[in-house]
């Protein structure tokens, strides 16, 4: 399994990944209906587009995960249904946290095995919102690492952002 950053998004690349996204979604937020699935794909190609940083994970030439991160924001990770309970998520949010210091991220509440992932890796809840970030009602739990948590850095915590 390879694990690199996307220097060149080409519209082929972001099909793939949209195709990874869906399967990904559709095997874990099953609190969203298939019609909200399709609104959301909407917009997804272009947020693969504008994340400040895009990185693939890939086996044998095809997208088995991603992770998108903004500064130090992890603004989305998926898998490819077959790669959950491999590790690869953790890879992935170590790669992101060595290589651009990845230290806070969001998560849906009604997303327990993310969150247990997370907090595995040392992100504790810092605040909680009722509503996604379009208003939707999908509690939005917002986690920080831990100063000194063996899943990370011991990078220091930046506050209810």
């Amino acid at each position: 399994m390879e694990i690199r950053e996307v220097e060149e998004r080409s519209p082929l690349l972001i099909g793939r990944l949209l195709a990874v996204w869906e399967s990904s979604v559709k095997a874990t937020h099953l609190f969203l209906s298939s019609e909200e699935i399709l609104k959301i794909k909407q917009v997804v190609p272009q947020a693969l587009y504008d994340v400040g940083h895009l990185v693939v994970a890939e086996e044998e030439g095809r997208p088995a995960g991603l992770m998108g991160v903004t500064g130090q924001q992890l603004e989305l990770l998926f898998l490819a249904p077959e790669q959950r309970g491999k590790g690869l998520g953790r890879r992935l949010l170590t790669y992101g946290m060595e290589h651009f210091g990845v230290n806070r991220l969001t998560v849906n509440e009604q997303n327990p095995l993310a969150r247990g992932s997370y907090e595995h890796m040392g992100f504790r809840v810092c605040r909680r919102t009722e509503t996604d970030e379009q208003g939707g009602p999908y509690p939005i739990l917002y986690m920080e690492l831990e100063e000194n948590s063996d899943g990370g850095k011991g990078v220091p915590s930046r506050g209810n952002q």
